[in-house]
């Protein structure tokens, strides 16, 4: 009897000294930003993955250029406002919504022109494709933003999963999204006309290509979709840096729904960082809420082809803050549309998949480790044979 008392006395101080340290636990978790994935990827010990690497081989510090033209410059966000659901299932929603007429409070010596970009603004094309996409009416449209200079990531891309264009009896067409670049500008110009001739899959608009302009690549990338490819039904952004099996996301969509559909790698409550030396600074005047809305990560999120002009209309209410994947966030937030989570939770991948056969067959898209070749990868994923080899008792 005295050895049962005496246990039962260790066992209840057992549960006693867990039970304080899971309280203080769950207190650090809610005061760290941890659920933000982007300090989860600025901080990963290997260094293995940077948003848009691809796209700009920019800086992320690169600042803004001043504005040339002020009066097409939306006045900034007064404060964050409470606006009421437009979908029933959805509770009360927030956005920095803009207030004509009225300015961002700017505290002393704070300048917000480096977390806000130009837009919406009148962007032109320089090189265009107006008609490919309404006369070949493909299924699923892949965009891929990468800068003017990077013409061998683009070959690669053409060469491996880029080259699909019919999958499950559907039609997939490739397009590569630039800016302009200040970097010899005239040559390398000369040097894209005549790539898009040999190619036709060049879209080149006129706003300067650099990272902290990703907000505006994105906004360019809804205008084209709007008015020359309506006849799509869904779009695809993928950065240049990642690996798409292209069947794997055809299946997915053709259960997919048609409209107010976002899919990708679904973020919810990802805390907005406050540290000023994080490249996702974003200062409390600005923007005052501690948590983001639901937001699929921008290495690669796919909608359906309504939501193009669904948010060109919302950007003239949303102020476009630079981080271009929380920006689409804050529009469908404004919208009252609530991202959907993939049939998977495996099928979008933010910290590269470990390259197999069978791996990569039951996935959509992963970024790629740096030192992965995607030729010799995409050669060895495509030659014939099962991707996966199962025991007989395994079947």
């Amino acid at each position: 009897m005295v050895k049962r008392c005496h246990f039962l006395k260790c066992y209840c101080f057992g549960v006693l000294v867990l039970a304080v340290l899971g309280y203080f636990y769950i207190l650090e978790i809610k005061k760290s930003p941890l659920l933000n994935p982007k300090q989860r990827i600025q901080g990963h010990a290997t260094k293995i993955f940077i948003p848009f690497r691809g796209q700009d081989g920019v800086s992320p510090n690169t600042a803004l250029s001043a504005a040339s033209n002020t009066s097409n410059v939306l006045s900034q966000p007064d404060r964050t406002t409470t606006l009421k659901p437009r979908t029933p299932q959805q509770s009360t929603i927030t956005a920095v919504v803009i207030q004509p007429g009225l300015q961002t409070p700017t505290a002393p010596g704070v300048s917000y022109e480096k977390y806000l970009v130009e837009y919406p603004h009148k962007y032109h094309f320089l090189i265009n494709e107006p008609q490919k996409c309404e006369q070949e009416k493909p299924f699923v449209v892949l965009i891929v933003p990468v800068a003017p200079h990077n013409r061998p990531d683009r070959d690669t891309i053409r060469s491996t999963w880029g080259s699909e264009r019919l999958v499950h009896g559907k039609e997939v067409r490739l397009f590569f999204l630039l800016g302009s670049s200040n970097v010899k500008a005239e040559p390398l110009q000369q040097q894209l006309l005549q790539e898009s001739k040999e190619h036709r899959d060049l879209i080149q608009s006129s706003f300067k290509d650099c990272y902290n302009n990703l907000t505006i690549k994105t906004m360019v990338m809804m205008e084209w979709l709007k008015s020359f490819c309506s006849g799509a039904s869904y779009a695809m952004k993928i950065d240049s840096d990642m690996f798409l099996n292209v069947p794997n996301l055809v299946y997915m969509l053709l259960e997919a729904p048609r409209t107010n559909y976002m899919t990708g790698l679904v973020v919810y409550g990802s805390a907005v960082l406050r540290d000023p030396s994080s490249k996702w600074y974003l200062p409390v005047d600005l923007y005052p809420e501690e948590r983001y809305p639901p937001y699929a990560l921008g290495l690669g999120y796919v909608l359906s082809l309504d939501l193009p002009e669904r948010f060109i209309g919302a950007s003239r209410h949303v102020k476009a803050l630079y981080i271009e994947d929380v920006y689409l966030g804050l529009c469908m937030q404004y919208l009252g549309i609530l991202p959907s989570n993939p049939p998977s939770g495996t099928h979008f991948n933010v910290f590269p998949v470990a390259y197999s056969r069978c791996a990569f067959s039951n996935i959509v898209a992963t970024t790629l480790l740096s030192n992965m070749n995607l030729m010799w990868l995409w050669k060895d994923f495509t030659r014939p044979g099962p991707h996966c080899l199962f025991k007989p008792d395994d079947a």
